[in-house]
């Protein structure tokens, strides 16, 4: 659904710049590679650039307008290696660096848009999974969110949509000659604004969520989904399983052999279970979260192939050229320590030394509930930043 191209690099232009989804490609390929953010330090530090080959560094935009008049803008960046990227807020501020650093003969391009353009760039692709319905992976680089479209016959349901993007998923659907029928949320998202209510309000889809969302607050009109709830779609049949434990609520839903599994599980760890509640609450939500992986997940098939709600760096696509993040059962049993600990352990495992939580992840939960209404550009500011929702398990790397 997308055009990949090296087009997007404009060697002869004074300020040569690569395309958001052209970069998504250049941090995927594992190529070193310096990111130079010219915005302000309190931007850099809330959310910046990142991969497992990127050396990010910050140098605001006013000290290449001093270095401009002193004609000494080299030594800016005499610590740092070529290629590099320079980013800023829009894309104009880091232009204008890039023109100066290849006047000094730097090898420079600029990320087009900025960081606005990249957190604008959400990607389709097509699941190779074998199923007779087909199935689309949504992928938002700049946070790594994944949402989910099933389209079987003349029907589409999307799972853990996006508000920012409510408009996509109806139009996509559309262009593979469906119609949006169900709009579905695994949990209570923390770490972005759930589109689920705007689609069933603005493209008449019906809106489904856990059915213990009602026990925290949920606040609007939706079809409740139980343990064992089923819903066709076109020919397709997709069943709930409850899977509480990175929230109260959270579920996962099967189809066929794949299974989506929202923030329980994901390619490099396990949901983390401290979202609701203070660190007691979180180690009876690990007791439950590592009770549904044992019983509910890990008894699964192992070809079933498991479709999270997330990624990160420390995530590998697939090498098939589709870059699509999902993986089979039996990969992640192999893969992940937390599967094969004990109770105990995998407790002390999934409540220590955890990353800060979302950005603005309780405004975000309300807002969710039900209980706040914010428009799309909104959502799009609260949502930036890294979601944070996982407790990776980089020992297995």
């Amino acid at each position: 659904m997308t055009d990949r191209s090296d087009d997007a690099d404009r060697p002869d232009d004074d300020h040569p710049s690569i395309a958001p989804d052209a970069m998504a490609d250049r941090l995927q390929s594992g190529d070193p590679l310096t990111v130079l953010d010219v915005r302000n330090r309190d931007e850099f530090e809330r959310w910046h650039l990142e991969g497992d080959a990127v050396e990010a560094a910050q140098i605001p935009h006013v000290r290449f307008i001093q270095a401009e008049a002193t004609g000494r803008v080299d030594d800016l960046v005499d610590d740092l290696s070529e290629p590099i990227v320079a980013v800023c807020g829009h894309g104009d501020a880091s232009a204008h660096a890039v023109g100066l650093l290849r006047e000094a003969g730097i090898e420079a391009r600029n990320l087009a848009g900025g960081m606005d353009a990249w957190a604008d760039l959400y990607e389709l692709r097509e699941l190779e999974v074998e199923t007779d319905v087909r199935i689309f992976q949504y992928d938002r680089p700049s946070s790594g969110c994944l949402a989910y479209s099933i389209i079987s016959g003349s029907e589409a349901a999307v799972i853990d949509p996006l508000l920012s993007f409510a408009d996509r998923y109806v139009a996509d659907a559309v262009d593979l000659g469906a119609e949006l029928a169900y709009a579905v949320d695994t949990h209570v998202h923390a770490d972005h604004v759930s589109g689920v209510r705007a689609l069933a309000s603005e493209a008449d889809a019906e809106a489904m969520v856990p059915s213990a969302a009602r026990a925290r607050g949920l606040d609007f009109d939706a079809t409740t989904l139980e343990d064992g709830d089923e819903f066709e779609v076109g020919e397709a049949t997709l069943s709930t399983v409850a899977t509480p434990g990175h929230t109260t609520e959270s579920i996962a839903l099967s189809l066929y052999t794949a299974l989506f599994t929202g923030d329980t599980l994901f390619l490099e760890g396990v949901g983390r279970p401290d979202l609701e509640g203070d660190s007691e609450g979180a180690a009876v939500a690990a007791r439950r979260l590592y009770e549904s992986l044992q019983e509910r997940v890990l008894e699964l098939p192992s070809e079933t192939v498991i479709a999270p709600g997330h990624y990160s760096d420390a995530a590998d696509p697939h090498e098939d050229g589709t870059r699509t993040y999902t993986a089979r059962l039996e990969t992640l049993r192999d893969q992940l320590p937390a599967l094969s600990m004990a109770e105990d352990e995998f407790v002390s495992h999934a409540t220590n030394d955890l990353p800060p939580r979302p950005s603005n992840h309780e405004r975000i939960v309300a807002i969710n509930l039900g209980l706040e209404d914010v428009d799309p550009e909104t959502a799009f500011e609260l949502e930036l930043g890294p979601n944070n929702c996982a407790v990776a398990d980089y020992s297995s790397r």
